[in-house]
């Protein structure tokens, strides 16, 4: 229901507006001065205000500079009486819809309020389509080509266009927002707001205030009306990321939510209805959670309508180079630096990597190495320390060896290693680079290895 606010110092006016936009079916508040207004504004969505030039204190035209300049979304209609006309024309220009003459024709409150409205309608329609189709249009950051990773998009193609709840299953790092981001993308409501919130990182009482808003009052500090996540999100998708750690208490709520639409404001009785979907999104194991009593199983299989899991990037390990190399377009652009790949052991060490922290572990890694890189290309030597040890020596079998030492007693497997290092060292001229290449090890790992045997190398190799 579209509301007015009407602002004049006079009760009769007030009084008089209110009665004729109320039998048109608006909603209307009323403030007798444009302190008042501005303070109603922080408190409720207004679409059309209609305010008096002549007023004690801030007049109509300051309120109109400052409404446009805090709330450019608002139309504003000028009350005028005849003495007063230039002013209103003025505002006219300076950014109001239009103005009204007192004493007022009702045809022309009428006319005038619903050309207001369907001025802000149309905005807003423009503005809703525009975000559309930027978000049509935006390349997308889904990158790899492995058979699971399609499957995952295959998934998206399908569950976008309907309403239905999404759940994202997925280690910690694997671009679960990202995936979120897509459904939304792809679906009818990419023209409205896509709002994410990590529900892991705040306590119950933050977490229903946050969702639901909260009315003045409800608790110590809150000195005025809150609008909450879901009403902001009204139309469009809400992310609710570590959905599995929040409270059973919050998990009914949000449970009445996803049924019916309707919710309460924090200290509010008033019924709020929306229509928001909802995307969830957890690295825990809600079924065993649900058996552990930790998860509520009517609440689980509402959020399980539509599931998909994200692979690990172990899982996914074709897909590193495609990541690497994007990560480190997207960071040398930034950096103002020209990259083009890695070296044949740089990328050995990318893929030989578990990669624990995932995709986002990926990306970080690759900003560490566009940052220290001194050649167009990405040495081992740019890499965190974590990720060239992993790319370590498997040491073949020599049948020559016969495991055991001149005394007969059975040599270690360090005893081993050290001796095919060393006499691979030797059949390399004691070359370093070429030692590390036939063992297919990174040269810091065989540098460590020849320090600890007390040799050196060839200089320069």
């Amino acid at each position: 229901m579209p509301r007015i606010l009407v602002v004049d110092d006079e009760e009769a006016i007030r009084l008089g507006l209110s009665e004729i936009l109320g039998e048109e079916g608006y909603e209307v508040a009323t403030a007798e001065s444009a302190d008042k207004a501005l303070a109603t504004l922080q408190d409720v969505v207004v679409d059309v205000v209609c305010s008096d030039v002549r007023m004690p204190g801030m007049d109509g035209l300051e309120l109109l500079g400052r409404i446009k300049e805090e709330h450019p979304e608002i139309e504003v209609i000028i009350i005028t009486g005849y003495a007063t006309v230039s002013s209103a024309v003025d505002a006219v220009k300076k950014g109001a819809h239009d103005y009204l003459s007192k004493p007022f024709e009702l045809d022309e409150v009428r006319i005038t309020v619903s050309q207001a409205l369907e001025k802000k309608r149309l905005r807003d329609r423009t503005q809703r389509l525009e975000r559309g189709v930027k978000a049509r249009h935006a390349p997308t950051h889904l990158i790899g080509d492995s058979d699971s990773f399609r499957k995952v998009l295959e998934m998206v193609d399908r569950i976008a266009p309907t309403p239905s709840t999404a759940l994202i299953l997925g280690e910690t790092g694997t671009g679960k927002e990202l995936i979120a981001r897509e459904i939304h993308d792809r679906s009818p409501r990419a023209s409205q707001m896509f709002i994410p919130i990590n529900c892991g990182a705040m306590p119950d009482t933050l977490l229903e205030s946050e969702l639901f808003g909260h009315a003045k009052g409800a608790f110590t500090g809150a000195d005025k009306n809150s609008q909450g996540l879901f009403e902001a999100a009204d139309q469009g998708t809400l992310f609710l990321d570590e959905i599995g750690n929040i409270s059973l208490s919050m998990q009914s709520r949000l449970l009445r939510v996803l049924e019916t639409g309707e919710f309460l404001r924090l200290g509010e009785r008033k019924v709020r209805k929306v229509d928001v979907r909802i995307v969830g999104a957890t690295n825990a194991d809600l079924k065993q959670e649900v058996e552990k009593g930790n998860f509520r199983q009517d609440f689980y299989y509402r959020l399980h309508v539509m599931t998909i899991h994200l692979p690990a990037l172990r899982e996914r390990t074709g897909d590193i180079p495609l990541l690497a190399n994007y990560f480190l377009e997207k960071t040398a652009a930034r950096f103002g630096k020209t990259l083009t790949g890695f070296t044949e052991e740089a990328m050995g060490a990318l893929e030989a990597h578990a990669w624990p922290g995932n995709v986002r572990e990926l990306e970080h890694a690759m900003e560490r190495a566009a940052i220290l890189a001194s050649s167009p290309q990405i040495q081992w030597e740019d890499l965190p320390a974590d990720v060239t040890e992993d790319h370590s020596v498997t040491l073949p079998v020599d049948p020559s060896q016969p495991g055991k030492s001149d005394g007969g007693s059975l040599e270690s497997l360090a005893d081993l290693e050290k001796a095919h290092i060393l006499r691979v060292f030797e059949e390399c001229n004691r070359h370093r680079g070429k030692t590390a290449e036939v063992l297919g090890i990174n040269r810091r790992t065989l540098y460590r290895k020849l320090i600890e045997y007390g040799v050196e190398g060839e200089p320069g190799s």
